[in-house]
């Protein structure tokens, strides 16, 4: 592609020949004033309108035949030419010479203001007191419905109209009376706030290919926009927010969007999964017919996907966002097809770093132990798992029934984590830290899990007809085939009571009742694996407590009348007068789990509190130097994911403790990076939740094969489609924006402020605000800032003999943007107004 040589404002540029002016400017980080257009999106100018758009329930007719307009706001004096040019549609030629700031210039760029500013709110804009206002409260009495909207402070058209000021002319803002539909999933729509720059429209025609929003011009010429049939699912939204992201103004906003990190706001099903795996990708590559390449990104986080896949809680589902508008993708069962349809090519990327000469030895072979071996293998250190049981897997082999994770998939991923170079050595019970020591290892993990079964000290509770539901499991796995009797009652809400209660069944019980504490919605168990259980005929009896076991087999309850006390803690009360008997040939107790915690001795520099191992949550590293530990053994209840996360985060501390950078991230995928056209979809928002080929609940209780049998192909990647891909806002581009008054926190810098009361705001490297201080002396506190150990870049001020005053305004400000205080700059300068939030 040819360069093009031009100047502007006297600066020479070296620009594309497929450029525009604006395009080159922005390259060239040279600032022109836009509210039109949008990096991402082409020029509105010259755009057709629709036939009629609709706003809520008002359908609007076009009624005008002509091209779309800009905004105007681009215009640029060319040498050799009498008028303004707009830069945003003006192509770039050899020679041209462009001025892009002259009082002519900005005397038209405010006349071109005034019809925007006339459909929006804008006495806020132009108010002297605009700074750290919270728009709650107005000195200057402007009428609520007249102010500006929870933009205001994080406003592009703000910011615009701050840098080019405001017209005298500019009349006041008379509130309309456009619908307002603030309660649709995901999005609130205010037309009031609408100013017709159409780059929503352009968003979702031009950008994602969908088309579900146009626009007209209606009886008095102005520029309406709205949805092409009367709902946003009728038009064939497919609900990824750009129109959000690209709106200069606050006509359309996220719907109930967390404040904080964005990334974590918008795509939550990712910030959710303990491991961070990164779910719309693989999703999408699903949806793609790529199952080898979507494994590859799950085995970047994770080394045990079809196990994850067959038992994960899945918090990346009660995440979703697609839930808002019916049901949550299936990420878990997908995650499965992955799994068990993407082959090995994931393999040839593994690739294991040269040999430390580090030692490490993993007491425990589950989910967190095998997890934390994998990635120090990797990592090149010498790493020995000791396993007590006959098999390595921990609870996954011997505390989870076939029926829900088959033998054979646990066998095989555990046998990928002992080809990267782990050792595994069973039948190897630890007896002491000491042992270990002796051995030569340079750092431990404590992965014990929770094996026992917590005990309940009720009447009967040892007679032979009582088991315990870990013992039980384990029994069954082992292959002792343990028998039953006709009639069982089991105790416990749990998802182990469960598997319990389904066991019961396999192993010859004909009547199974499942007895809990909580009512029917505080189960700890899923509601579908209690409705799972139910199907197979198991009666699930709620709020009852045992009191004792008869000899004769009979088990009396009374009526649990809370389970949790006032301050949230377990604290069961009970109604002695409401009783029940039920009568068994087996009571099975599945009331928890505990650890056995014996190898840590006495003493030693081991934290134990409430029968767990403690640890820094950080860091996994226990009391004792080179003695980490993770999973079931520190924190209780926990879930595969959880242990597993947390064998990622001991494999980290442990790498740095060793020596290494403690990175355990790799790559191995290769996809093509995503489309940002996500295509039309008729009834996309009305597709629902797939779902998999089960076993037919009069088979399951005739032996352990897997109920839930998967998705095929075709439904996998009908179901990864009705992903919203909400990863795409996060690539959409960052408008250029004015020039911004930010100072580099230098000495050079301070050397221009002044000696007087002020309020100053420091930013980080990304220009995030980290303290908000009033001050007596604003060159004095700043230098010792600088002096200090700040982590801030920039900063602002401004002198204010109020300053008390002005920092709270900022500070209330910023507690209604993000929800919370600045985070500080590390240096330890404090902020007398923190306690006052």
């Amino acid at each position: 592609m040819r360069p093009i040589n031009i100047s502007i404002d006297g600066q020479p540029v070296e620009a594309q020949e497929t450029d525009t002016i604006l395009q080159a400017a922005h390259r060239a980080g040279i600032y022109i004033p836009t509210i039109c257009n949008h990096p991402d999106l082409p020029p509105g100018k010259g755009k057709k309108p629709a036939a009629a758009v609709w706003q809520g329930g008002v359908k609007i007719d076009n009624a005008k035949d002509d091209d779309l307009g800009g905004c105007g706001l681009c215009v640029v004096e060319l040498a050799g030419m009498a008028e303004p040019q707009p830069a945003c549609t003006t192509p770039v030629a050899e020679g041209m010479e462009i001025t892009t700031s002259s009082e002519a210039l900005t005397k038209l760029r405010k006349q071109k203001l005034l019809p925007i500013l006339a459909r929006h709110p804008h006495a806020c804009l132009a108010c002297a007191q605009a700074a750290g206002c919270s728009r709650t409260q107005c000195s200057s009495n402007v009428a609520e419905a007249e102010r500006c909207c929870e933009q205001f402070g994080n406003c592009e058209l703000q910011k615009v109209v701050n840098y080019l000021g405001i017209h005298r002319d500019t009349s006041r803002w008379i509130p309309g009376d456009r619908p307002k539909l603030l309660d649709d999933p995901l999005y609130k729509r205010d037309y009031n706030l609408c100013i017709g720059c159409t780059r929503c429209v352009r968003a979702c025609e031009d950008l994602r290919g969908v088309g579900a929003l146009g626009f007209v011009f209606d009886a008095d010429g102005l520029v309406q926009v709205g949805t092409m049939a009367q709902g946003l699912a009728e038009s064939g939204c497919r609900f990824c927010t750009a129109c959000v992201e690209v709106c200069p103004t606050g006509a359309i906003l996220d719907h109930k969007l967390p404040s904080g990190d964005k990334s974590k706001a918008l795509v939550p099903c990712r910030s959710a999964c303990p491991a961070e795996i990164d779910v719309p990708e693989y999703l999408r590559l699903i949806a793609a017919g790529q199952p080898d390449q979507a494994l590859a990104v799950i085995r970047q986080r994770v080394p045990l996907p079809g196990v994850l896949g067959r038992v994960c809680i899945h918090p990346c589902e009660d995440n979703c966002r697609r839930g808002s508008l019916n049901h949550p993708i299936s990420i878990c069962l997908l995650k499965r097809y992955a799994a068990d349809q993407g082959g090995e090519a994931w393999k040839a990327g593994l690739e294991r770093l040269p040999a430390t000469g580090k030692k490490v030895a993993v007491v425990g072979a589950g989910p967190a132990g095998l997890s934390a071996a994998f990635y120090l293998a990797r990592k090149g250190h010498q790493v020995t798992i000791l396993e007590a049981e006959e098999h390595p897997g921990g609870m996954l082999r011997y505390g989870i029934p076939a029926y829900r994770l088959p033998l054979e998939v646990l066998e095989a991923e555990i046998g990928d984590i002992a080809a990267l170079g782990v050792e595994i050595k069973t039948g190897a019970k630890v007896s002491s830290l000491e042992e270990l020591t002796a051995q030569g290892y340079d750092a431990l993990f404590l992965s014990m899990g929770a094996q026992l079964s917590r005990r309940l000290d009720i009447d009967g509770a040892e007679q032979p007809s009582v088991r315990w539901g870990l013992d039980f499991l384990k029994a069954i796995r082992r292959g002792e085939n343990p028998q039953v009797g006709p009639k069982v009652v089991v105790v416990g809400g749990g998802n182990v009571a469960i598997d319990v209660a389904l066991s019961a069944l396999r192993q010859g019980a004909r009547e199974v009742d499942l007895v809990c504490l909580e009512k029917r919605e505080e189960m700890p168990a899923h509601p579908w694996e209690v409705a799972q259980a139910e199907e197979e005929g198991v009666s699930v009896r709620n709020s009852w407590g045992p009191l004792r076991v008869a000899p004769d087999g009979v088990v009396a309850f009374r009526r649990c009348t809370a389970v949790f006390d006032q301050q949230g803690r377990f604290n069961p009360s009970y109604d002695d007068a409401e009783t029940m008997e039920l009568t068994a040939d087996q009571v099975i107790m599945a009331i928890g789990q505990a650890t056995d915690l014996g190898l840590l001795g006495a003493g030693g520099g081991i934290g134990v509190a409430r029968g767990l191992i403690a640890a820094d949550p950080d860091t996994m590293a226990t009391g004792m130097a080179g003695v980490f530990t993770g999973g079931d053994a520190v924190v209780m209840p926990g879930a595969v994911i959880h242990a597993i996360a947390a064998g990622r985060q001991a494999a980290r501390s442990i790498d740095a403790y060793l020596g290494g950078d403690g990175d355990i991230d790799f790559s191995l995928a290769r996809p093509e990076p995503p489309s940002p056209r996500l295509g039309r979809v008729e009834g996309f928002a009305f597709q629902p939740r797939v779902a998999p080929a089960e076993l037919a609940p009069e088979l399951r209780s005739q032996g352990y094969d897997e109920i839930c049998l998967g998705f095929s192909s075709e439904q996998a990647m009908a179901e990864a489609g009705r992903c919203l891909q909400c990863q795409l806002r996060l690539m959409i581009s960052q408008v250029p924006g004015p020039p911004e008054h930010l100072l580099p926190l230098s000495a050079e810098a301070l050397g221009e402020v002044p000696e007087s009361e002020g309020v100053f705001i420091l930013f980080d490297q990304e220009k995030n605000i980290l303290v908000i201080q009033g001050t007596m002396n604003l060159r004095e506190d700043l230098a010792e800032r600088l002096e200090g150990d700040s982590s801030a870049a920039y900063f602002e001020y401004e002198p204010d003999p109020m300053y008390s005053k002005a920092e709270s305004e900022r500070i209330q400000a910023y507690l209604q943007r993000h929800g919370s205080m600045p985070p500080g700059d590390g240096s330890g300068g404090g902020d007398d107004l923190d306690d006052l939030f």
